[in-house]
């Protein structure tokens, strides 16, 4: 699956079989639209860090939606984040453009190495 294909079916990009005037095929109950999110950021997290076998991301449950996070090491916390928090920021916004569209609210955050030790 290309880069193109994968963002087309997170975003719900058209199908070529499917008329406009059709719902489209995505509901809320799609249970894999969180997986596609869970594997989008870590896709993007990867690309960003010195050492992406370290990386991980894992998916919580908030009072208020979902929250994904990211788990990597110190020195690769501050590419992830970007500079005044830009590259995190613009994840969040991907991630939380492609939860809506399913009526959900995710949320993507960097842990800590305390946040970390206390939830292993």
């Amino acid at each position: 699956m290309s880069i193109f294909d994968f963002f087309g079916k997170l975003f719900g990009g058209k199908e070529e079989n499917a008329s406009s005037s059709a719902p489209s095929a995505r509901t809320a109950a799609d249970p894999s639209s969180q997986q596609n999110l869970e594997e989008f950021v870590l896709y993007v997290s990867k690309k960003l860090v010195d050492y992406p076998d370290e990386v991980k991301v894992r998916t919580a449950s908030a009072e208020n939606g979902n929250v994904i996070q990211i788990t990597c090491r110190p020195g690769d916390r501050g590419k992830i984040i970007g500079k005044n928090g830009k590259t995190i920021m613009a994840l969040r916004a991907l991630v939380s453009g492609a939860a809506g569209r399913t009526k959900g609210r995710v949320s993507v955050e960097v842990l800590d190495d305390e946040v970390e030790a206390a939830g292993a």
